[in-house]
């Protein structure tokens, strides 16, 4: 029965791309781990396989999270993937700063905060585009 309407998105329709973002990222971070020496472009291709690993890792989540709450208008796919690459590049910048030690609590939250906050302005950008069809 459709509706016309737009529907809440689909694991299925992303499974392709989680499994290519997860055997991408952390098969590849496997093999750097276990084959390269830590210098310089190893060490930030670590991080870019983090990002990688976590964004295919955040992908489902993100996804069950639309599911269960729906938004109108529903997110588009590349919403979906902003939002997940929002969790990889959190991961690796968590990373990042406990290589030097920096991270702390206070910090890993307002990074979180300042994140999201970021995420809140461009879905309500997007909203304001938004006209229904």
């Amino acid at each position: 029965m459709d509706t016309g309407m737009p529907q809440s998105p689909n694991v299925r329709a992303y499974l392709p791309l989680i499994v290519i973002l997860l055997v991408m990222g952390w098969g590849g971070l496997f093999l750097l781990v276990n084959i390269t020496q830590p210098t310089i472009w190893p060490r930030w291709l670590f991080f870019f396989m983090v990002v990688v690993g976590f964004t295919g890792l955040a992908m489902p989540a993100v996804v069950y999270l639309y599911q269960r709450f729906p938004s109108q208008p529903p997110p588009e796919q590349r919403v979906i993937v902003r939002q997940s690459m929002w969790a990889g590049v959190y991961v690796a910048l968590m990373v990042w700063m406990s290589f030097g030690q920096v991270v702390n609590i206070g910090l890993a939250v307002l990074v979180l905060v300042g994140i999201s906050v970021l995420e809140i302005i461009l879905r309500l950008r997007e909203r304001s585009f938004w006209r229904k069809p």
